[in-house]
């Protein structure tokens, strides 16, 4: 083996991933997608972080349900800096792609699974605190203490790591002889299954229980929880707490089908015969447009947000002045 630089170099761009992005759409088209995917990131980033902030600071949102909600809008900045960055450069890519070394493929790859995964686990968890505050009101104030919300928080964490450290692991074993040019805006992982090759049974098998764990069990906990929630209020009688409460769990039950429809759609289907450049299109709705409705959702469809945002530009306000 040579020892020159210039043929180490050569040798460790044969073993970098290329990803194709978009480079192979019109120039024009690719141009308008970028300047609009621009303002819904920034929108997107300031709208979660708002949220985090506001449930931070503002003492009326120190609540177990506002706690998940702030830490679920966490995850979802740092999902989005995971992802968004990285898909808005894939509109501005030349025809041959953008070169990204195998570990830098696999960290991204790795903290999409894993946060992704873990906010799987906090709406499932939401749900499960839904469901304790209207079905167990009298029980609710001992039975979810804040301690009780870190270990929820800290679990959900654990399970998206773990989760996401088994299924890199598993998929950087094989060997990708059928090229690495990645048919995608990142590493994700049914468009590098598409360039392995050798017996993929047991990635696969992976890639199912993945999707068991943290799509069909949480779902069905959140629909289990909502609907014991549901007729719980509306056994209730009339008047302000009533639509409150069900102003909440339907924001809630919104997020929850934009979140698991959105990745039932991509992962729970059958490798053979997908269609990367389907994959492809579908990654701008969840890339893009769902992470931009969950902050407009919780802030514009619930009456303690909106009242704690126009308390801090009050105090903000009298600051100026």
């Amino acid at each position: 083996m040579s020892l020159r630089p210039e043929a180490n170099g050569t040798a460790a761009a044969r073993r970098d991933f290329v990803l194709l992005g978009f480079s192979g759409w019109p120039r024009g088209l690719r141009a308008g997608l970028f300047a609009l995917g621009l303002p819904l990131y920034a929108a997107t980033l300031a709208g979660n972080l708002l949220i985090v902030g506001l449930a931070a600071a503002e003492r009326a949102l120190r609540t177990p349900m506002y706690f998940f909600l702030g830490a679920l809008s966490a995850v979802e900045v740092a999902y989005t800096l995971v992802l968004t960055p990285r898909a808005l450069v894939g509109f501005l890519l030349p025809p041959g792609g953008q070169p990204l070394p195998p570990a830098a493929c696999a960290a991204q790859m790795g903290l999409f699974v894993a946060l992704g995964g873990t906010e799987c686990l906090l709406l499932a968890a939401m749900a499960l605190d839904r469901y304790l505050a209207i079905c167990r009101p009298l029980r609710y104030p001992q039975l979810v203490t804040p301690g009780l919300c870190w270990r929820l928080l800290a679990g959900c964490g654990a399970g998206g790591a773990g989760l996401a450290l088994g299924l890199t692991a598993a998929i950087f074993r094989l060997p990708f002889c059928r090229g690495r040019r990645v048919n995608h805006v990142f590493c994700d992982l049914p468009a590098l299954l598409a360039l392995a090759c050798g017996d993929k049974a047991l990635q696969e098998r992976a890639l199912l229980a993945a999707c068991l764990l943290l799509l069909v069990l949480p779902l069905a906990l959140i629909l289990l929880s909502y609907a014991r929630v549901l007729a719980t209020i509306l056994r209730a009688a009339a008047g302000e707490g009533r639509r409150k409460a069900l102003a909440t769990v339907t924001s809630h039950l919104t997020v929850a089908v934009l979140h698991y429809g959105s990745a039932t759609a991509m992962y729970a289907r059958p490798l053979e015969g997908r269609s990367l450049e389907h994959d492809k299109l579908v990654s701008l709705v969840y890339i893009y447009l769902t992470p931009l409705l969950y902050p407009a959702i919780y802030t514009l469809r619930n009456h303690d947000m909106q009242s704690a945002l126009r308390r801090a530009l009050d105090r903000a306000l009298r600051q100026r002045h």
